[in-house]
């Protein structure tokens, strides 16, 4: 996927792309931190069709779902062809028991056999997150095991 970057003078820095569908979809990168999602025309990138303005925490929730949904694909994919095995997403809620604790007190591999297998935070792949990683509201965890494990570990994740 080739990603055009602009600089916008004064403004800050456009980043952009084509899609299949023949749309530009792309961030603005305001100089003062503020970030904008944006779409263009497919013809002329500076033809904006449409400027989301989002926060800090809203663009990286953004980042958040994009990225774990592809990851979660891919493992998905991968992992096709193994009869029981699947792939699912968690977000830690603001009011999960777990926020701001060592993702080892959830006890997710011991009570129902699921294993994380990265966290997406603030836009960023956590790879093969270990007992030790605090976890923090807004964090997308991945996850494989069996569907009634992954049920279990939902639950865990919600209640405790």
């Amino acid at each position: 996927m080739n990603v055009d970057e602009t600089d916008l003078p004064g403004m800050g820095r456009r980043k952009d792309f084509m899609t299949a569908s023949g749309r530009r979809i792309g961030v603005v990168e305001l100089r003062e931190g503020q970030t904008e999602l944006i779409v263009s025309t497919w013809d002329d990138p500076d033809t904006c069709q449409a400027s989301i303005p989002l926060t800090g925490d809203e663009a990286a929730t953004l980042g958040n779902l994009l990225g774990g949904q592809h990851l979660a694909m891919k493992l998905s994919e991968e992992h096709r062809e193994i009869p029981g095995i699947v792939t699912r997403q968690f977000s830690i809620a603001a009011d999960s028991p777990f926020q701001n604790q060592p993702m080892g007190k959830a006890c997710i591999r011991t009570r129902c056999g699921v294993s994380i297998v990265a966290i997406m935070r603030e836009g960023e792949v956590v790879p093969s997150p270990g007992p030790d990683v605090v976890l923090h509201a807004g964090d997308l965890l991945v996850a494989v095991g069996t569907q009634e494990g992954l049920d279990a570990a939902a639950d865990i994740l919600r209640n405790g």
